[in-house]
């Protein structure tokens, strides 16, 4: 049904790009931990754009690296497990794996033009423009590549598949929960 389609579709997208958000800044708050800094706040609402606000940052080129590089790293085995085990919907924690070194591609490749968030400390802190732009190109094709032929399991494409009713609704779920879990903490 062309409706659980239209579901799917937009509750894996709005999903993918909170997950996306969430995993990137869990690498900064981890980087930091694990650096001896400490993270005074982390900022995942989904009317704005995510950030990890640290207290102390003995590390800061190791903690703004580890961002990205988990945020394009974790997702992964993520989709590997669920795809081993033939897990209903496997395809869409594919889709993310992909989201994730797109948009984490995009922003750390693209990005380092304007020298904005992430980039701006990466440069400052003695990150040559170069290293950037390699993430870029090594980690935006891979993305398109899990997601290429994806299409037919979101109902699209020369060869569509039906949407599964259950896999629609609890995508839904998962990110209606997402949502008010981050508009309730307010973080």
């Amino acid at each position: 049904m062309k409706f659980h389609r239209e579901i799917l579709i937009a509750s894996t997208l709005l999903g993918s790009w909170l997950g996306m958000q969430a995993v990137h800044e869990l690498g900064h708050a981890c980087g930091a931990w694990l650096t001896g800094g400490s993270v005074q706040k982390v900022v995942l609402h989904p009317l704005t754009i995510s950030r990890t606000d640290l207290a102390e940052n003995p590390s800061p080129l190791l903690v703004v690296w580890a961002g990205p590089l988990v945020g394009v790293l974790l997702p992964v085995p993520f989709w590997l497990v669920a795809a081993a085990v033939r897990m209903p919907g496997s395809f869409v924690l594919r889709f993310l794996a992909g989201f994730c070194l797109v948009a984490n591609g995009l922003y750390i490749g693209l990005g380092s033009f304007g020298r904005i968030g992430d980039c701006g400390e990466m440069l400052r802190n003695g990150s040559p423009l170069w290293h950037l732009w390699l993430f870029g190109l090594i980690t935006i094709p891979i993305g398109v590549w899990l997601w290429h032929g994806q299409g037919g399991e979101f109902g699209l494409g020369k060869s569509p598949k039906m949407v599964s009713p259950p896999i629609a609704y609890t995508t839904l779920g998962i990110v209606l929960t997402t949502v008010a879990v981050e508009l309730i903490a307010g973080v």
